[in-house]
């Protein structure tokens, strides 16, 4: 098993360092839990080399969402992207089971200048997603002004505004892996018969080449489930997309979390392989037993 998606801070928290022994602890809890591989992959609005491409993003956005998105822009973007790099980079080459990512979260229109600003580092995963439309936060389920933005918009519209954002994400070449595909669903919203957008989403990391990611995180939600549903989980194998397993902690309690319950749900969808990455090549690894990598190519 992996455990590709992993945060080093809190969102309360703004100005912060990477520490290899909060790394080290990461890593002896993911090894007990039969995770053999973790990937850090901190978010690209936690740093100042974002700030550029978010300026101005929001000004065409309702007063109150916008100015919400920019107080919380104000409030991560306070390190230095060189620096979490080199730090990760140091930390991969003292031997920790150990890959360098970035969460790569959607920018509307602006995904070139993601890609191309994350061209430029040694990243081993990148990890897309989207975590606003527009200027709401739809997932922020302790903040009342975007929780409140959900009974005022259809389930529908909601459903084909997320799913729009990954297929953009999708196509821009700034990341390898969807994280938690359908997170849309975090506050229990769900359409009736999601299947038009689970094809959607299946079709573009499909078309892209991407992989899905299997997380343990939903279970913590509101949506009390795992990221992809189940429905979704057999299009992308259906599809031939390939799959990481991943947690979405931001602390050590959190990481590798139910980590035996991913295992048995790929095992249940027919998932026998997942996949891991360097230097954003893919390589197949067992779920049972992932020292037996073997290249993709």
């Amino acid at each position: 098993m992996l455990d590709y998606h992993l945060h080093l801070w809190e969102h309360r928290d703004a100005e912060v360092s990477l520490r290899t022994d909060q790394i080290v602890r990461y890593c002896e809890r993911a090894l007990a839990a039969g995770v053999v591989e973790i990937a850090l992959t901190e978010h690209l609005f936690r740093f100042v080399q974002c700030e550029p491409i978010v300026a101005g993003l929001f000004d065409d956005e309702p007063a109150e969402l916008a100015a919400s998105m920019r107080r919380y822009f104000d409030h991560h973007a306070r390190n230095d992207l060189d620096a979490y790099v080199e730090a990760a980079v140091a930390t991969k080459a003292s031997g920790l089971p150990v890959v360098v990512g970035l969460e790569v979260d959607h920018y509307r229109g602006r995904m070139d200048r993601v890609a191309e600003l994350v061209a430029g580092y040694p990243f081993d995963v990148l990890l897309g997603s989207v975590h606003w439309i527009g200027a709401w936060r739809f997932d922020d389920l302790s903040d009342p002004l975007h929780m409140a933005e959900w009974p005022r918009r259809s389930v529908e519209t909601s459903w084909t505004a997320y799913v729009e954002a990954i297929e953009e994400t999708a196509a821009s070449g700034a990341c390898d892996v969807l994280a938690h595909p359908d997170l849309v669903k975090v506050a229990g919203r769900v359409p009736d018969a999601p299947e038009e957008w689970w094809e959607r989403l299946a079709e573009a990391a499909a078309s892209s080449g991407l992989a899905a990611e299997v997380s343990s995180a939903g279970w913590r939600k509101t949506c009390a489930e795992q990221y992809p549903a189940l429905g979704l989980l057999e299009r992308f194998a259906r599809r031939g997309v390939g799959f990481t397993t991943a947690s979405d902690a931001h602390g050590e309690d959190r990481v590798a979390e139910r980590a035996d319950d991913l295992r048995d749900l790929l095992a249940s969808a027919g998932v026998r392989e997942l996949v891991a990455f360097s230097a954003r090549r893919s390589r197949s690894v067992p779920v049972e037993d992932p020292a037996g990598a073997k290249e993709r190519g």
